[in-house]
């Protein structure tokens, strides 16, 4: 049987290196714009269902423009009259540990207050793990003058949103865990308990994709409304949050950039989003891919 299986792989390996070779004779652009986006970061699935969508015929240039129209139709972003700011409600912040949840917390709660002011803002701390986590939130609670209640387990939050519910806006600082943690489906039962609790997803734009994919797994929901980039500063391509926001349908509601609070908070601009996931590396850089590396690539994918 072992045999059988890596003769079978092999055969399915020649297949679509055949394939790819006819795609590269009779599409040429098609196959060149495949290749940048599995070099961007994109999974090797959502780059051959994009890559499906130039006709053969195409110059480079126009195969290019067209798949980022495709992304932009597809990409759910939120702007200033869906700023979730405004509408208010009950959001708790999650994602593994080192992601950014407490100062993005922290960020989003001071644009509250500069719009709404500091007596219509709650924070919540369910983070009594870490050392010093709530201890960090409670401090910038004073600076801006908003409460911030620890809580301990779900009847507790229960009883605390209770005594909140005058409140426009409450906000929620998860503790942090690993996506194989099994105490990731206790959080989201606790949440989903509470009541009317949105969760937001933060993302780490300097994560693999493989990874990101992991995360929206262990935390999708019905109750997840979207997600966050984090650390987009310090990533070298958008691509694979971006790959794993449109997999997943997911409306990314910020982008952080950076420590300062609350400076670096941003609304979700499209046009910067494409051209951080479809910037092209230069001839010379030693992750440029080829054609034989990109049929290469898709065959180690199933693709």
């Amino acid at each position: 049987m072992a045999e059988l299986t890596g003769i079978r792989s092999m055969i399915e390996r020649q297949l679509t290196s055949f394939a790819w070779d006819e795609t590269r004779r009779r599409a040429p652009s098609r196959a060149q714009v495949v290749g940048e986006l599995l070099q961007a970061g994109f999974s090797a699935r959502l780059a051959r269902e994009l890559g499906e969508s130039i006709p053969e015929g195409l110059m480079l240039d126009e195969a290019r423009t067209r798949v980022k129209d495709v992304i932009s139709r597809r990409l759910r972003v939120a702007n200033a009259d869906a700023d979730f700011i405004d509408q208010g409600g009950i959001y708790a912040l999650v994602g593994p540990t080192g992601v950014g949840k407490t100062t993005t917390t922290a960020k989003i709660a001071a644009r509250a207050v500069v719009r709404h002011g500091a007596n219509r803002l709650a924070l919540i701390t369910t983070d009594g793990y870490r050392i010093g986590a709530q201890e960090q939130l409670r401090i910038y609670g004073r600076i801006l003058g908003v409460p911030v209640f620890p809580v301990r387990d779900g009847g507790d939050l229960q009883r605390t949103l209770a005594q909140l519910r005058g409140k426009h806006l409450v906000l929620i600082d998860t503790v942090g865990m690993s996506q194989r943690d099994r105490m990731v489906a206790h959080q989201a039962a606790m949440l989903a308990g509470a009541g009317n609790v949105r969760r937001l997803l933060l993302l780490n734009s300097t994560a693999r994709g493989d990874t990101l994919d992991d995360v929206v797994n262990a935390w999708k929901g019905p109750d997840l409304a979207g997600c966050i980039f984090s650390k987009t500063d310090e990533a070298a391509s958008l691509a694979p949050a971006l790959s794993a926001a449109l997999s997943h349908e997911l409306n990314v509601y910020y982008l952080t950039n950076g420590q300062r609070v609350p400076e670096d908070l941003h609304l979700p601009n499209r046009a910067y989003l494409l051209n951080r996931a479809l910037h092209v590396a230069g001839a010379d850089s030693p992750w440029r891919l080829g054609g034989e590396e990109t049929a290469l690539l898709l065959a180690a994918n199933g693709e």
